[in-house]
């Protein structure tokens, strides 16, 4: 047994894209979840199993901000839950995996008020981990629920590793622009809130 991510998740205003866009969300979906084990199914949901659970945070707002950037006019996003606990390996199939990671991700799924968007847990002794994961999801939920599909296509270039520098000429626009966004869009604060995501991953792990 070893402690793993699980990504339980789906597709918010899926309906509200047209076939082409929805195809082409998909596709950008499938090329970040590619590095993990993962499924769809009933068409706007899928999971993902992360080995390192340190990667899961970054892997979701990679997905979120994919699904972000895809309109100006409705809210397309990621609705998602992600579990942090055991599992015996190796994970043929989502349907037979043992161990409380999938159990933990799947029920706090269920459990999500409609209007949040992200949940983080793990088993309930870690009572003071768990605080830190709830206080971590809701601060990524007031920053992401208040980004623009402008602000979501800048930072879903800088989840990817990009510079400002890179992420302007990959959006052709200045680097002013590309600067405003990363300020608006509370940038730093995300990167913070990653970093303290993987100090608590490491005090389950230790």
């Amino acid at each position: 047994m070893m402690v793993s991510a699980v990504i339980t998740a789906d597709i918010v205003n899926s309906t509200k894209l047209s076939k082409a866009d929805y195809k082409k969300l998909v596709k950008n979906l499938e090329a970040i979840l590619q590095p993990h084990q993962h499924e769809f199914f009933r068409g706007d949901s899928f999971q993902v199993f992360i080995k390192s659970p340190g990667e899961a945070l970054k892997v979701l707002l990679q997905a979120r901000t994919v699904a972000m950037k895809m309109s100006e006019s409705f809210n397309c996003d990621i609705r998602a839950s992600i579990g942090i606990g055991q599992v015996k390996l190796p994970v043929k199939s989502f349907h037979t995996a043992s161990g409380d990671v999938f159990i933990l991700s799947g029920r706090a799924f269920d459990k999500m008020p409609k209007e949040e968007r992200l949940s983080i847990v793990s088993d309930e002794k870690n009572k003071a981990v768990n605080l830190g994961f709830k206080l971590i999801s809701q601060f990524i939920d007031y920053l992401f629920q208040r980004l623009t599909f402008k602000q979501a296509a800048v930072v879903y270039e800088l989840m990817m590793d990009r510079t400002q520098i890179d992420t302007a000429k990959q959006l052709k626009k200045s680097q002013a622009t590309i600067h405003k966004h990363t300020q608006a869009a509370g940038w730093p604060e995300i990167e913070k809130l990653l970093a303290d995501y993987k100090d608590l991953i490491s005090l389950i792990q230790s």
